[in-house]
């Protein structure tokens, strides 16, 4: 089987899309020249860059890297001061994995391996961000395909299809453009051209290879690829028990896996269609961990939108005795002025601001400030 691109139309795709990029490109704190990238700085940036626009990972990346500032510190920390930092991120699975990750790397490799085999073996690291390290950071001559690269390569081409036909068709053409030389900052300019001009609404007038692109030719630009069929929300209702002790509330961590896992929360249950918040509050905080609680009134809702979910946090105030906590729970109660320290999604930081008014109003927390701060 021949090649899928053309020699001479490969060889002016390379020419104009680097010439691109050397002319000017956005001044991004991960944003290395072929050569001078730290590999850790590079994985670090490309798991936080997963569902995060580039506004929101500025300063997560900034922060993380004043914490942690090289693998060796990140694979030193704990699970749960990692999580703390990537609290109000979202996808906390991200964050277990690149500390696993860490920890693994440095254990087998004394550090990060340059081979795409090798970090594709390492917890977290898919094709893409195995594809992204390898040739940004080690100078490897391997693809990686995000949904900027997907836009650019099936308008250049032309690629029809399912999103999962289309999909690996783009992962085909992609492995044949990417060069030897400069493989990093090739695939940094296809995914700049994709996120800065070739976007949902394409600015052909702005593109360097317009004169290339099939989709732009024959006026398809703006179907192509084909918008995906959107997942319908799952609603999920949770009660949350709020258990105050002077300056202080009780708090559960999260188990590791599943929705906010490894977190920290208001004691939570979800609730069904036909449940009451109240009981099945009551009952699972004693089956999970042998602690009675007797919920009152309603105190505060919290609504978020998460990426398949519609989620409703609803507090209750609980009647408890928090003298002697069971032990081995993984409870504990956190004063007001150490709450901010706690790894907490920020749909429980919004739900525990909520409860300013209420806590204040009994003599609890002190001022009104939010209590997550």
């Amino acid at each position: 089987m021949g090649p899928l691109v053309p020699s001479a139309r490969r060889g002016a795709i390379l020419r104009k899309l680097l010439a691109w990029w050397n002319a000017g490109h956005r001044d991004l704190p991960w944003r290395f020249p072929q050569g001078t990238a730290d590999p850790y700085r590079v994985w670090v940036a490309e798991v936080i860059l997963q569902q995060t626009r580039v506004v929101t990972a500025i300063p997560y990346y900034r922060r993380f890297l004043g914490r942690f500032p090289s693998l060796a510190d990140l694979a030193a920390a704990s699970e749960e001061e990692v999580l703390e930092l990537w609290s109000g991120l979202g996808y906390y699975a991200r964050a277990r994995r690149l500390h696993a990750a860490a920890r693994e790397a440095l254990a087998r490799h004394g550090g990060l391996p340059a081979s795409y085999g090798a970090l594709l073996a390492l917890p977290g690291f898919g094709r893409y961000t195995a594809g992204a390290v390898a040739s940004i950071a080690f100078a490897q001559r391997t693809p990686c395909v995000d949904g900027n690269v997907v836009r650019v390569l099936s308008r250049l081409f032309l690629v029809e299809g399912g999103p999962r036909a289309v999909r690996e068709r783009v992962w085909a053409l992609a492995g044949e453009l990417v060069p030897r030389d400069l493989p990093g900052d090739f695939n940094q300019a296809l995914m700049e051209l994709g996120e800065t001009v070739c976007g949902k609404l394409p600015r052909c007038e702005r593109c360097p290879v317009t004169r290339l692109c099939a989709a732009q030719r024959a006026g398809r630009e703006r179907a192509i690829p084909a918008a995906p069929v959107p997942r319908a929300r799952q609603r999920l209702e949770m009660a949350c028990a709020v258990v105050a002790r002077r300056d202080s509330l009780l708090l559960a961590r999260r188990p590791s896996g599943g929705l906010f896992g490894g977190l920290w929360e208001l004691p939570s249950v979800v609730v069904g269609p036909e449940e009451d918040g109240r009981c099945s509050l009551r009952d699972s905080l004693w089956q999970r961990f042998a602690f009675r609680v007797a919920p009152r009134e309603e105190l505060a809702t919290v609504e978020r939108t998460l990426t398949h979910r519609e989620l409703r946090l609803v507090a209750y105030r609980c009647k408890a005795s928090v003298a002697t906590l069971p032990q081995g729970a993984p409870l504990r109660m956190v004063r007001r002025d150490a709450i901010g320290e706690v790894a907490l999604s920020s749909a429980m930081r919004a739900l525990l601001d909520e409860l300013v008014p209420w806590c204040c109003a009994r003599g609890r927390f002190g001022s009104r400030d939010s209590l997550v701060r």
